[in-house]
């Protein structure tokens, strides 16, 4: 990697991993406040209606972000076209789901579920809003600017759900928190941006980007579904005080897992698709992202399953104990995400839309075959199922990364076998350290201190290049 690409993407990895681990934890840290003065139930009513929100996002974007910042040659005509379009869809989804609320609530039996949805869908408009803006600092590699907005709006409307939350407003303190939250940051991402949209509309130009974009809006519609899926067959078969711990477990592997996949997918993109027709090149740097990433996100999801327990009882409290059976579970499903996002984003760096079509297909048909199997036997065996479906995902994910680039399952399993052995270790001593540990306390700080120092030791140890990567994009800040 040349040194400016290299200083780049250290740039853009340390801005982007302040604006994902900032903001989460300034919300993690009002949703701990929060869970103890709302109940499960309140959560579950807002995550029924996830599956609504994030298909609605996906349809806004419809590829073309991603269409964006993978052409060369993009003009103003072409940011303009995006930026209409996306309020043209926003507008029609609104609508949609303005109507479809008392089905929704139908199909629930929650009565109140049609005033929240169509109250909530108000985050589709405002959202569609700074589409363009996103894509325009992410191709600039800008993650400094997009975590100024996203810190400013999780903090003010954090403090504003918790006083609703406080003074006994239940499920709407998570949706005007939701609201206010995109309204600050769309506003502030306006400001900060020089971009303006121009008074004009291209069907050449749609046609182009979407002739890229809609093979990855409909995988993207296709993964959006899936990962809402559980939400629905939950919530459906069971109740909203099980769907609220399932979500609250998700929201903490989530933490972790998320964010990192949301810091690899923003600044690897741009950077691989500045070499995307240089595959030795694009091969070596590509399997350090890879390698990096894992020994990242290992070790934080392995050690998050080892003191879950603890943790849930420590911040939002017993009340939440299915929670708790849940999370070590759903945290090693969600480990594999990183590496998932890193190969199909090469997919998307090759302009092979069309390919990352059919995997997501193949992946998603599998993936309901597994819950279809696991969701009459309960709530805790659907999430074992997840795992089983993460690691399916995991073998397809590397096929055609292997017609591409001849980087394949085996030979990322070999670069990523050292930090998973390790990282299953520290798993291991965390959990065994906890059993002659009576207090949740103790448990926590003790086996979080132990687990860090042994991972980290070893790595020193055994002299893990991926130490030294990581001490070295610190240092080039």
């Amino acid at each position: 990697m040349s040194d400016s690409l290299k200083s780049k993407a250290a740039k853009g990895i340390l801005w982007s991993s302040f604006e994902r681990f900032s903001v989460q934890g300034v919300q993690f840290f009002i949703m701990i406040i929060m869970a103890r003065l709302l109940t499960p139930e309140d959560y579950g009513l807002i995550g029924m209606l996830t599956i609504f929100l994030a298909v609605a996002q996906s349809l806004i974007d419809s590829g073309f972000s991603q269409a964006l910042i993978r052409k060369q040659d993009r003009t103003e005509i072409d940011n303009s076209t995006v930026f209409y379009f996306n309020i043209a869809i926003s507008l029609f989804l609104y609508i949609l789901f303005f109507i479809l609320a008392p089905y929704v609530a139908d199909f629930y039996n929650i009565p109140e579920l049609t005033s929240i949805m169509r109250v909530v869908s108000l985050g589709v408009v405002i959202n569609s809003l700074a589409v363009v803006q996103r894509a325009q600092y992410t191709i600039n590699i800008d993650f400094k600017t997009q975590a100024k907005a996203s810190f400013t709006a999780a903090v003010f409307s954090g403090c504003v759900g918790m006083a609703l939350a406080y003074i006994g407003s239940g499920a709407w303190a998570l949706v005007v928190q939701q609201l206010l939250n995109l309204s600050i940051n769309t506003v502030m991402l306006w400001y900060y941006s020089r971009w303006r949209p121009l008074l004009c509309y291209s069907w050449r130009s749609f046609h182009e980007l979407f002739a890229f974009g809609s093979k990855l809006l409909l995988s993207g519609l296709l993964d959006t579904i899936y990962r809402n899926i559980y939400p629905i067959v939950i919530g459906k078969l069971f109740s909203a005080s099980s769907l609220g711990h399932y979500t609250r477990a998700h929201q903490f592997s989530e933490f972790p897992s998320s964010n990192i996949t949301g810091i690899i997918k923003r600044v690897t993109y741009p950077v691989l698709c500045s070499i995307q027709n240089d595959d030795e090149r694009l091969s070596n740097i590509y399997r350090r992202f890879l390698k990096l990433s894992a020994f990242v996100i290992f070790p934080m999801m392995t050690g998050l399953s080892a003191v879950s327990k603890p943790l849930i009882f420590m911040t939002i409290g017993s009340q939440w104990e299915i929670c708790a059976i849940l999370l070590p579970i759903i945290c090693f499903s969600m480990m594999w995400y990183p590496i998932h996002s890193i190969n199909l984003n090469l997919l998307q760096v090759k302009g092979r839309s069309d390919l990352f079509l059919r995997l997501e297909i193949i992946k998603k048909l599998l993936g309901v075959l597994v819950i279809c199997i696991t969701a009459p036997w309960g709530l805790v065996v659907m999430c074992y199922g997840s795992i089983v479906s993460s690691l399916i995902a995991l073998v397809i994910n590397t096929y055609y990364t292997g017609k591409l680039i001849h980087i394949g399952f085996f030979k990322q399993m070999r670069d990523l076998v050292p930090t998973l052995l390790l990282a299953f270790a520290m798993f291991i001593l965390i959990r065994i350290i906890n059993v002659y540990i009576d207090s949740i306390y103790l448990q926590l700080v003790i086996g979080t201190v132990f687990g860090l120092v042994f991972y980290l030791g070893c790595s020193f140890l055994f002299r893990f290049k991926e130490l030294e990567e990581l001490i070295s994009l610190v240092r080039k800040k």
